[in-house]
């Protein structure tokens, strides 16, 4: 993980991933992040920065089943690997350290 840096929109694609369990794909992804995020993404941009995360190694990927819905197309799943997992809460320890020195952003 050392030198490995994570982009704002990488780690919410990641975010999605993991909230989305086994049903991480693309539009998946768009969809999760229009409603937990109030925040309008393109799926191409989705899809790059899940390749990305995969080159990084911290996602990986395998074609789910044929679906009569998709006209009998493949959708690709995205999970987390133990790295991007790990990244992600080393990331939210730090950020919970630094806010934790803000007084306004203590929790009672």
């Amino acid at each position: 993980m050392k030198g490995l840096v994570l982009g704002e929109f990488e780690e919410l694609v990641m975010l999605m991933c993991m909230i989305l369990k086994d049903e991480a794909y693309g539009i998946n992804i768009v969809e999760e992040i229009r409603i937990k995020m109030n925040r309008k993404v393109n799926l191409s941009a989705v899809h790059v920065t899940l390749y990305r995360l995969e080159d990084k190694g911290l996602v990986t990927s395998h074609m789910g089943g044929v679906t009569q819905m998709r006209g009998g197309r493949r959708k690709r799943i995205f999970e987390l690997t133990s790295t991007g997992i790990e990244m992600l809460k080393d990331l939210q320890e730090k950020r919970q350290t630094i806010l934790s020195l803000i007084p306004e952003f203590k929790l009672s």
